[in-house]
C-alpha cells in the first residue's frame, strides 16, 4: 500500500514526543514493504525551535538512526490532491493546521478513494476542546485515539464505533538495552518542563526524594523557565539542556533507574494513557519507578515492570530498593522487556494499523455519511 502520513515533523522531536512512535511505525511499515511518505509544514513550530536551540547538528542523532526515513515540506500553497495522490491512506494528525485538515477532508468527501484517519495522541480533547472540535473531520473515515479515555471523548461528539484506540508503542529497532552494560550511576529523568503543569509532582516525586537518597539525578528537557532552572538548583539536579529522542536509549544507559511523572491531564481527565515515556524506559532496559497513574487498560504487569509510588515517601522506599537491589534491578528489566517485546512494539501497532484498515476498505466500518461536528473553523496553531 502507498502510505501518506501528515505530520507537524518527522525530523524534530524538539518538545514533540510523538515523533518515537511515527519514526518507530514508518519505519516498521517500510521495512514490510509498503510505499511511505511523510509531509510536514515548512514553518512546523519543532524544527524551528530545534535548530534555534542545536543547529543543523541536532538532527543528527535523527538521520543516523532512521536512515530510511525523509519527509516532504509543504508551504501554504501546496497542491493537497497532489500530495494525497495514489494513497491509498492517509493519516493526518492532531497538530496540523486546522486549514491543512479541512482541506484533506474534503478530498475525501469530493471521491478520493483513500481511507482517512485522523490521529490524536494529545491530551487537547480534554484541556482544550474547543480547538479539536474546530477540526473539519465531517469526512474522515475515522479516529485513532491514543488511548480509550481519549477515544470516549470521540464517541461522546458521535464518532460511535469509527474511533480506534490505538495507543503508543516502543519502536524496539532503536530503544533497547545497551548491547554491553557499562557503569551506571544515579537517576535520569527525560521531559519537558512545559506550562508547570506538574511543578508540584516534579517536586514530591523526583527532586525530592532524589535529593533525600542523594542519588544524583541528570534532567534532560526543553522549556524550562528561570524559575524552573532555580527549582533544579535548590534540590541539586543537573539540567543537561535538549536530548535528541533517538539519543535517549544511550543516556539510559548510564543510569540506574528512571522515573515516570505523568502530566496532570493524564492522571485527572484521561486516566490510563500511559504516553511515551512508559514505553521508552521498558524497552531501554532501565527500573522505572513512577508516580501514579490508573493503568485501566491493564497495559503493564505494575509492580513487575515497574513499580508505582503512591506519595513520595513510597517514592524515596521504591528508588532506594531500586538502587541497592541489583536482583530487583534485573527482575524489573527483565518483566519491563518482555512486556515490550509481547506487547507494545511498533511492530505490535503496525499490525493493528493494518487490520483497521483492511476492516474499513473492506466496507465494515463504511462512512455513513456526515457527522454532526459543531464549530467552524479553528485559528488555533499547533503548538505541540
Amino acid at each position: 500500500m502507498r502510505i501518506a502520513y501528515f505530520t507537524h515533523s518527522l525530523a524534530a522531536c524538539w518538545n514533540h514526543g510523538n515523533a518515537h512512535f511515527l519514526r518507530g511505525v514508518l519505519s516498521e511499515l517500510i521495512r514490510r514493504g509498503h510505499d511511505v511518505v511523510a509531509y510536514e509544514p515548512v514553518d512546523a513550530w519543532s524544527l524551528d525551535n530545534l535548530l534555534r536551540d542545536a543547529g543543523e547538528a541536532g538532527l543528527d542523532a535523527y538521520r543516523s538512526a532512521y536512515p530510511t526515513l525523509t519527509s516532504t515540506s509543504y508551504g501554504t500553497e501546496a497542491d493537497l490532491e497532489a500530495l494525497c495522490d495514489g494513497a491509498d491512506v492517509v493519516l493526518v494528525h492532531e497538530w496540523n493546521d486546522p486549514a491543512v485538515v479541512a482541506a484533506i477532508g474534503r478530498l475525501r468527501r469530493a471521491g478520493a478513494p483513500f481511507t482517512l484517519l485522523f490521529h490524536d495522541t494529545h491530551h487537547r480533547a480534554v484541556s482544550d476542546p474547543e480547538a479539536i472540535r474546530a477540526f473539519d473531520l465531517d469526512a474522515y473515515d475515522g479516529v485513532l485515539a491514543f488511548g480509550e479515555t481519549l477515544a470516549a471523548v470521540y464517541r461522546h461528539w458521535g464518532w460511535g464505533d469509527r474511533v480506534v484506540v490505538w495507543h503508543e508503542a516502543a519502536d524496539t529497532a532503536v530503544f533497547r538495552p545497551p548491547a554491553q552494560e557499562g557503569e551506571r550511576r544515579g537517576l535520569v529523568w527525560i521531559g519537558n518542563w512545559g506550562d508547570g503543569e506538574r511543578s508540584a509532582e516534579l517536586e514530591t516525586y523526583l527532586f525530592g526524594p532524589a535529593q533525600a537518597l542523594d542519588l544524583g539525578l541528570d534532567i534532560f528537557g526543553v522549556r524550562y523557565s528561570a524559575e524552573a532552572l532555580a527549582t533544579l538548583r535548590r534540590y541539586g539536579a543537573a539540567y543537561r539542556g535538549w536530548l535528541p529522542n533517538a539519543a535517549a536509549p544511550g543516556v539510559f544507559a548510564q543510569h540506574l533507574a528512571t522515573v515516570h511523572v505523568p502530566r496532570r491531564f493524564y492522571t485527572d481527565r484521561l486516566p490510563g494513557i500511559p504516553t511515551i515515556r512508559v514505553f521508552e524506559a521498558l524497552a531501554c532496559g532501565i527500573p522505572l519507578v513512577s508516580a501514579p497513574w490508573s493503568d485501566s487498560e491493564g497495559l503493564f504487569d505494575v509492580g513487575q515492570d515497574f513499580l508505582m509510588a503512591r506519595d513520595g515517601a513510597e517514592m524515596a522506599r521504591h528508588l532506594e530498593a531500586v538502587c541497592d537491589d541489583a536482583a530487583l534491578r534485573r527482575s524489573l528489566v527483565e518483566h519491563g522487556l518482555a512486556t515490550i517485546k509481547t506487547r507494545h512494539s511498533c511492530a505490535h501497532r503496525v499490525d493493528e494499523l493494518l487490520a483497521v484498515v483492511a476492516r474499513w476498505r473492506t466496507g465494515a466500518e463504511a462512512l455513513s455519511g456526515p457527522l454532526d461536528r459543531s464549530p467552524g473553523p479553528s485559528s488555533a496553531q499547533p503548538n505541540p
